[in-house]
């Protein structure tokens, strides 16, 4: 929602990943928030502290809100639950060919079909959502491997 928990986690595992297979020229990545609550600000530190426990830097990530743009701008919109997916899909323009899905439809381990949001839990909750963002966004880099073709 204020992109400063699970969305900029995200962007950092699935840059970690991309990075680390060598194909991060291939993709335009970026977090957003359905609300503008923390526009500008860095992520939340516990969220911080614990995507470095996974080598993951997203200190450097500030918030912002989704725009109309980025639903023409990026191939692929992935939510953290389904409020904000219903969120993401009254926004989006009628001629808008942004797939919109949940991240954890790529998990590869079984799994909620959410990420919980932590903001008002323990770090132990923070360490969870970086477990699921971790699983998800590799399953999302095996998904949309170049030549995989088209699903």
């Amino acid at each position: 929602m204020g992109n400063i928990c699970r969305s900029p986690s995200a962007e950092g595992f699935f840059r970690l990943h991309l990075e680390r297979s060598g194909l991060e020229s291939h993709f335009h990545i970026d977090s957003a928030g359905t609300h503008g609550y923390h526009t500008g600000q860095a992520p939340d530190e516990r969220a911080i502290r614990e995507a470095a426990g996974f080598n993951v830097d997203i200190a450097p990530l500030r918030a912002r809100q989704v725009v109309t743009s980025d639903f023409h701008r990026f191939h692929h919109i992935l939510a953290m639950d389904r409020h904000n997916l219903e969120l993401l899909a009254r926004q989006a323009p009628v001629e808008s060919r942004a797939d919109l899905r949940l991240m954890m439809s790529f998990a590869r381990q079984p799994g909620p079909d959410e990420v919980p949001d932590p903001y008002y839990g323990s770090q132990s909750d923070f360490h969870y959502m970086c477990q699921l963002l971790d699983d998800a966004t590799r399953g999302l880099l095996e998904h949309l491997q170049p030549g995989r073709g088209p699903d």
